[in-house]
């Protein structure tokens, strides 16, 4: 079992933290050259195995699965995890948390962010998933500027096994997978997957139609390995991102809380295929080489049903209409990443280069017009259509040297020095203005990183300090600027890159029978993209610079072992999350019937920056006895703005959910003791939201207030008590 915090010190009660030294301890398994990681030990990581990873897992997307990490906020568009799923950590939202598998960068080039939905039941195909909350260590792709998630696939079983999983639930959602991995001879090694996701949603109109897969094939020699992989998946997916107003979502008066506004006709639709392949060498005990090619290919788009002027397809008529419309998208990345490693008894090192081009095409077509035109349109007119290329490099060097290295006792000090280089640009007609939009931007970022710790007898203290630089995304761009070509200018708000300054200062104490720390942190920001609060037609937020802002906070984390079948973690943060000397104009209007314009309004100061709850907390009973595993996880969500005016009318209630978890492990080879090939068996029930708590995790808001004092706000309702039930067979 895991510990949130505490698994870099303590992966399992009886063991200290110099039993789980890795890297550090200088052990190095035949077949494990990609295990060396040159990092240092804090307390703000944690590493959470598959097991523990999938042991709830009945078809939600991976951040649900997460649940226990410190500060860790979940939600989804169709209420149930299945459809569109977000998180954030510390309060910062999924694009600005930096995610890769096997080092690829994960996070999609332009938009920031990650689609679980384009690879559904991904964690059945992980081994690991390391989470460092803050900037933490050098890595490929974005900036990491609240977490970053770095995934491990495969299975290295020396045994060869066949999986298969079933589980059904609550408004028709169904999870099927079979799985398996072969042993061959010669040192060859092969995994392969098919999972298949299906449901309705707690909301009406919301369904998701899944599936991904996942193949590796790979030669584990003594000193080389060999391997490739082939993952990817598809996904269409009834609209669910416009929300309810507060009533419906909380269903007060009797409100019916699965409502949702959009038209069933309204889909999503896309497919993404991963390519690498990965050469990882030891040249002697000491050193070692990896590097890896990877493709991605992703193409899709997403349909509308809706009224609009005739200027938003870029027609020149006056008035409105409705239209039936398509944007589609057709991206492709590719690049190589390449690392150097050295492991001594003193000194670890680490050097390392990345390069990867994305190229991505943009365009949309209008199928429909309710009210006809003036101008004659052709069929599937193309309405406008752009291209975009970024080219994203990097070089880092990193080190940890071990001051002192005596069995007991061990101080360690550790720096990291990475150079970023971007190339980004757009060419085309822009969907958002209608404009041409010629632009071209260079980055040049320089991130340091440096932190010490110190080891005695189970106590760990680490601090930190780093830099890190972000650029701003696509729709930063689109959405607030566009070119002008009778000045030959842009017009609006230039987006500028964010830069973080990170401390970090952490304790943990690890006895065989409990565990108990604290990491404290000041993140400050310079020109941070804040949630505004509004979002566009796509259901994507929408970001401002401010020029001085700061998230701080403490994260508690304990774990006991009661029995030898019992045992509670439990972590909590307590956050302050500020915007100095913020300014923002409020539209008044008399009434939502007539919305009649009546002046402005202004909101001066520091304010909490939206979706930035100061209280969230975790605890989770684990029961293990006799093939019977039980767990009972309490999640705790502060209340939290929807925009940064700091507005009681327009934020979301504090929740407290509680899930269970049921398994029992079928004893088939006592039943079947005279028999070869006897499988593994087991049944699992998982009971989310067991009080029926009524909800929402995510909303949004206008910049505008009504004489009554209400606000045009929205919420996301997410479901009530729902459960699951299934087995999993393994032979």
């Amino acid at each position: 079992m895991v510990f949130g915090a505490f698994a870099p010190v303590m992966s399992a009660f009886g063991q200290t933290s110099e039993d789980t030294l890795s890297v550090n301890d200088f052990q190095i398994q035949e077949v494990e050259v990609t295990a060396q990681r040159v990092e240092q030990k804090t307390v703000s990581s944690a590493i959470v195995r598959s097991d523990d990873l999938n042991r709830d897992n009945t078809g939600q997307n991976l951040p649900y699965l997460l649940s226990t990490t410190p500060g860790l906020q979940v939600t989804s568009d169709d209420g149930l995890g299945v459809g569109y799923t977000y998180f954030r950590i510390r309060g910062t939202d999924h694009s600005r948390i930096n995610m890769t598998v096997n080092d690829v960068p994960l996070n999609d080039s332009e938009s920031q962010g990650v689609f679980w939905v384009n690879m559904t039941d991904v964690s059945s195909s992980l081994s690991q998933i390391e989470v460092q909350r803050g900037v933490g260590t050098s890595t490929n792709g974005s900036a990491s500027f609240g977490a970053s998630l770095n995934m491990q696939s495969g299975n290295r079983d020396t045994v060869s096994n066949v999986t298969l999983a079933f589980n059904g639930g609550m408004y028709n959602t169904f999870r099927e997978l079979v799985s398996t991995h072969v042993v061959l001879p010669g040192h060859w090694m092969a995994n392969a997957r098919f999972s298949k996701v299906n449901s309705d949603g707690f909301l009406y109109h919301s369904t998701s139609d899944l599936y991904s897969y996942y193949g590796d094939f790979g030669w584990y020699g003594k000193k080389t390995q060999v391997i490739a992989r082939l993952f990817g998946g598809s996904e269409r997916t009834a609209q669910a991102w416009e929300g309810v107003d507060y009533n419906t979502a909380y269903g007060i008066g009797g409100a019916d809380r699965r409502t949702n506004p959009a038209d069933s006709l309204n889909w999503d639709t896309y497919a993404q295929q991963h390519a690498q392949i990965a050469i990882h060498h030891r040249f002697s005990p000491n050193w070692s080489l990896s590097a890896t090619l990877h493709y991605t290919h992703g193409k899709g788009n997403y349909e509308q049903y809706k009224k609009k002027k005739y200027s938003y397809w870029g027609l020149s008529d006056s008035g409105k209409s409705y239209g039936f419309y398509q944007k589609w998208l057709d991206n492709h990345f590719a690049g190589a990443v390449v690392s150097a490693k050295y492991i001594s008894e003193p000194v670890d090192a680490q050097m390392g280069i990345a390069a990867n081009d994305y190229i991505g095409n943009h365009w949309g077509v209008l199928d429909y017009l309710a009210t006809p035109s003036a101008t004659s349109l052709p069929f599937h007119y193309e309405y406008y259509r752009n291209k975009s290329n970024k080219v994203d490099a990097n070089i880092y060097g990193k080190v940890n040297w071990r001051v002192i290295n005596r069995a007991q006792e061990k101080l360690a000090i550790y720096a990291d020095l990475q150079y970023r280089f971007i190339r980004y640009s757009m060419r085309g007609l822009s969907d958002d203005s209608m404009k041409e939009l010629p632009f071209d931007k260079n980055f040049h970022f320089f991130n340091p990183k440096a932190g010490l710790t110190y080891q005695n007898k189970g106590h760990l203290l680490s601090g930190s300090f780093a830099i890190a630089n972000r650029e701003p995304n696509r729709a930063n761009y689109t959405e607030n600027i566009y070119y002008d070509q009778a000045t030959d200018s842009y017009v609006g708000k230039m987006p500028e890159a964010e830069r973080l300054y990170d401390y970090e200062l952490g304790y943990s104490y690890a006895h065989k029978r409990f565990n108990i720390g604290f990491n404290l942190y000041f993140m400050d920001y310079d020109n941070q993209l804040v949630l505004t609060g509004e979002y566009n037609d796509v259901g994507q937020y929408k970001t401002m610079n401010v020029k001085d802002s700061y998230r701080m906070g403490a994260e508690l984390s304990a774990a006991v072992k009661i029995t030898k079948w019992f045992r509670w973690e439990g972590n909590m943060v307590i956050s302050r999350n500020k915007i100095q000397n913020y300014k923002q104009y409020i539209n008044l209007y008399d009434d939502q019937d007539n919305w009649n314009w009546v002046g402005k309004d202004s909101i001066e100061g520091d304010v909490t920056i939206a979706f930035s709850p100061m209280i969230t907390a975790m605890s989770l009973f684990t029961f293990d006895v006799a093939g019977f595993v039980g767990t009972i996880q309490t999640n705790v969500v502060g209340r939290q703005y929807l925009d940064n005016t700091m507005d009681k009318n327009a934020m979301l209630k504090a929740f407290t959910t509680t899930n269970v978890h049921l398994e029992y492990n079928l004893p088939m080879k006592k039943w079947c003791a005279e028999r070869r090939g006897v499988p593994e068996m087991k049944v699992l029930c998982q009971l989310n939201n067991i009080f029926d708590a009524h909800f929402a995790s995510n909303g949004g808001a206008e910049a505008s207030r009504f004489a009554d004092g209400s606000r045009c706000a929205w919420y996301y309702a997410q479901a009530g008590i729902n459960v699951h039930a299934g087995f999993v067979v393994k032979w």
